[in-house]
């Protein structure tokens, strides 16, 4: 089992197909990483599953790798004939993590929690979309303006506000080699050249490659911030110290101080025009 541990999570699924639903299952997004090369005994540490969970997954994916009618063919002992697993336990590689808490909310540092925090503006956008491609009308110049004003919304907010600070700055503290930090920048420049895309298509009328990319972008980052909030964003918390923590809060202030109130100011406005926009419309 030793080698399975060690492997990546991809290639893993790819062998063993039913590890998919089973990751699924304990809302472990492996499936659509970009990457995937992340290993199996990383994903559990990241994750921080209970004691109890991360010993039920890893006996469910052990049945998955070494199904009982294969472990028969090499054990005559093993009698398959009620279809039990013969109790053959497998146990992670000791991880170093920290206490748990009892409470299943999710308790960010205070610079993590200002990540957090810009998400939500972020995903207001993304419900946005959908309603912005039904009415979008890129033969007037309100139309065209709407996309202008969305991208500028991505390129200023989420990318040189929000994008920014995770690469230049939290991405920082920990090793830039590590699967899930390349994931990460992958999503980042995934998103960037779908931005690059719509401003093309904008320039030729294409409405087909606006809609194509602004769907895109919605699905990339949906899935990106899920996989920040719910694994990523918790495992950087339990691996700073209360020294790091004060740094990241310093820094993240310093580089909300550099961008402007007034450019931060003007997106939540878009944001804000833009719902109430799509209600009267």
């Amino acid at each position: 089992m030793e080698k399975y541990l060690n492997k990546g999570i991809k290639d893993l699924i790819s062998e063993f197909p039913e590890v998919r639903d089973i990751l699924n299952e304990y809302n472990i997004g492996c499936v659509p990483c970009s990457v995937g090369s992340c290993l199996l005994k990383d994903i559990v540490q990241i994750h921080n599953l209970s004691p109890e969970d991360e010993e039920e997954l890893m006996a469910r994916i052990t049945r998955a790798i070494y199904p009982v009618r294969n472990l028969a063919k090499r054990d005559s002992n093993i009698d398959i004939s009620n279809g039990v697993y013969p109790d053959r336990k497998i146990k992670m590689p000791k991880i170093k993590k920290k206490a748990a808490t009892e409470s299943k909310e999710v308790k960010y540092s205070p610079p993590i929690q200002k990540l957090v925090d810009e998400h939500a503006l972020i995903k207001k956008w993304l419900v946005l979309i959908p309603e912005v491609i039904e009415k979008l009308d890129i033969e007037t110049e309100d139309g065209r303006k709407l996309v202008c004003d969305g991208v500028y919304f991505i390129r200023s907010y989420a990318d040189k506000f929000h994008h920014a600070k995770e690469e230049d700055i939290l991405f920082k503290y920990f090793d830039g080699t590590l699967d899930i930090i390349k994931a990460m920048h992958e999503d980042h420049e995934t998103g960037r050249a779908h931005v690059r895309a719509i401003i093309e298509a904008l320039e030729r009328k294409d409405k087909k490659a606006i809609i194509e990319h602004l769907n895109g972008y919605k699905e990339l980052l949906t899935g990106h911030i899920k996989k920040e909030d719910e694994s990523l964003y918790p495992w950087m918390d339990r691996g700073l110290s209360i020294q790091q923590v004060g740094e990241l809060f310093a820094k993240f202030n310093e580089a909300e101080e550099k961008i402007g109130k007034e450019v931060v100011e003007r997106c939540r406005k878009f944001v804000t025009e833009t719902e109430q926009r799509m209600k009267i419309i």
